[in-house]
């Protein structure tokens, strides 16, 4: 697939990225956390329309260097003239930083693009990814949210299934990757793992638990009839993706001693039955799930081979034995990429190949 496969019909124009800079000057807000560096990566590779890049962090990394696109790059101080002359900005931030930094941009006549929890639930903000509502954007007022990773790859995985016979339910379970929590989470992986091989004592930080070797049944506080903060954004993210409150979504977020890679096991009931074959070949056909489904063969995702990929990954494909339009799978995606950086430059590619329509009408 290539990187504008996804896009709407009516925007698929052939087009090179490389004939004009759409963009005169782009933000990355986070440039030095992980979601920031892969970004950048990704603006790299996938040769993004822009003329100028700024990089933006807190004080602690202003003054730093990134290489990227060939030359160096210092990082400056997010200060709110620093969003003076930008024209776009991709930010990977916590959640009150986001709150601080995209009024400002917006202000200055930017465009923002949040990968934070903050604007998510903003009914004002669109919540996008571009291959599941991609019309969203059109609603923005500067601002446009990317959802949690959690979310990103199951209404992706939804989708087909969605469009195809209408989801009533969806009951998942997620094993959440240790990066999902940060740097300080992949760090707290390594130290854990090797002070419990050596027998020696280990005091969590960023996890409230020893995470080696170990699963931990909450991944955020406690919100609402016992369900965590982590499992009430996927139900309420996935019902405004989807434009439909009656979607019934009973979630548990489970940490789990992996680096990197969400896994969920999700089933769905929809309205009208959808047979195995159907459903894999409706995964087959939609931009961004790859599916590895034979169970004979032992072939299915696993967070090891899905790690540094783009797509969502599917398989254990099988019908529900307890109940008559139920279907039961098994799915994973890389957590920094698709679940974070990946959604927020697509959505940001979304952005120009609109600009791009619209000069041309």
């Amino acid at each position: 697939m290539g990187r504008r496969g996804w896009w709407p019909e009516n925007l698929c124009l052939a087009l090179s990225w490389e004939f004009l800079a759409v963009v005169d000057t782009l933000a990355v807000v986070g440039a030095t956390g992980a979601v920031g560096r892969i970004i950048l990566r990704l603006l790299e590779e996938r040769e993004f329309p822009a003329r100028n890049f700024k990089l933006l962090a807190s004080k602690r990394s202003a003054g730093t260097t990134v290489t990227f696109r060939g030359a160096e790059h210092t990082v400056e101080e997010m200060t709110p003239e620093a969003f003076e002359g930008v024209e776009l900005a991709i930010g990977s931030t916590p959640d009150d930083i986001a709150e601080q930094f995209v009024p400002w941009a917006v202000e200055r006549g930017a465009t923002v693009v949040d990968e934070s929890g903050f604007w998510r639930m903003d009914p004002k903000v669109p919540l996008v990814v571009p291959e599941v509502n991609p019309d969203a954007i059109a609603e923005h007022r500067g601002i446009i949210a990317s959802p949690n990773c959690s979310t990103t790859q199951m209404v992706l995985a939804m989708k087909p299934l969605h469009d195809a016979g209408r989801i009533r339910r969806v009951v998942v379970s997620t094993y959440q990757a240790t990066s999902g929590a940060g740097l300080g989470g992949s760090r707290e992986l390594k130290a854990a793992s090797r002070a419990n091989l050596n027998g020696d004592e280990f005091s969590p930080e960023t996890f409230a638990y020893p995470i080696a070797f170990n699963l931990i049944p909450q991944i955020g506080s406690e919100k609402h009839a016992g369900y965590t903060s982590e499992e009430m954004k996927m139900v309420y993210e996935t019902r405004k993706i989807f434009g439909d409150d009656s979607l019934r979504v009973c979630p548990t977020c489970v940490r789990v001693p992996v680096s990197n890679c969400h896994s969920e096991s999700i089933l769905v009931e929809t309205e009208r039955k959808i047979s195995v074959d159907e459903a894999r070949e409706l995964f087959a056909a939609t931009p961004g799930i790859t599916v590895v489904d034979d169970l004979a063969g032992k072939r299915y995702p696993m967070p090891a081979d899905c790690d540094g990929h783009d797509d969502v990954f599917i398989g254990r494909i099988r019908e529900d034995l307890s109940c008559d339009n139920g279907l039961a799978f098994w799915c994973v995606s890389d957590n920094l990429r698709k679940g974070a950086a990946t959604n927020a430059v697509q959505i940001a590619e979304l952005l120009v190949a609109r600009k791009l329509a619209a000069s041309q009408a």
